[in-house]
């Protein structure tokens, strides 16, 4: 008699985290001049990416925003994402962000007719490991009441 075994994916969709009154305005200035120009999302981790699906920024699967396209301007604080994944809806998307007093980075995913000013909702992301050529923001997410860390590994174009 043969065994078989079945094994059974387990599949979720979380959230990242979604923050409400993003107005503060303190900046750390040297950390965003620092960020200044184009930039590719290069991986995205986190703990049990093989089993968890994770909807980042409330646009797309997490591994939609490998490969994505971004550009920070730091002398206006602002920029635009595309996702470019040929597997994934193509999205693209101007964003006002900063990075505050704290070092958290604080984005805005705006509508091309609405005004930053009105935007009350963004995410607030920690930075980590930042260079001149790479850093990364990490989005801290609730996996079945843990707190789990997504990490979007950013690498610079030019």
């Amino acid at each position: 008699m043969k065994k078989i075994i079945l094994l059974i994916a387990l599949s979720v969709m979380l959230f990242a985290c979604k923050t409400t009154s993003i107005t503060g305005t303190n900046t750390d200035r040297q950390a965003q001049v620092a960020m200044k120009g184009n930039w590719v999302i290069s991986a995205v981790t986190y703990p049990g990416s093989q089993y968890i699906k994770v909807n980042s920024f409330q646009i797309a699967d997490s591994g939609c925003f490998e490969g994505s396209t971004w550009n920070f301007i730091s002398n206006n604080n602002k920029g635009n994402m595309a996702l470019t994944k040929p597997s994934c809806a193509a999205f693209s998307s101007p964003i006002t962000w900063f990075i505050n007093k704290e070092g958290q980075f604080v984005l805005k995913v705006l509508d091309a007719d609405i005004k930053a000013k009105k935007v009350r909702e963004g995410y607030v992301l920690a930075v980590a490991n930042q260079t001149a050529t790479s850093f990364q923001l990490i989005d801290r997410i609730d996996v079945g009441g843990k707190m789990t860390d997504v990490v979007y590994q950013f690498q610079k174009v030019n």
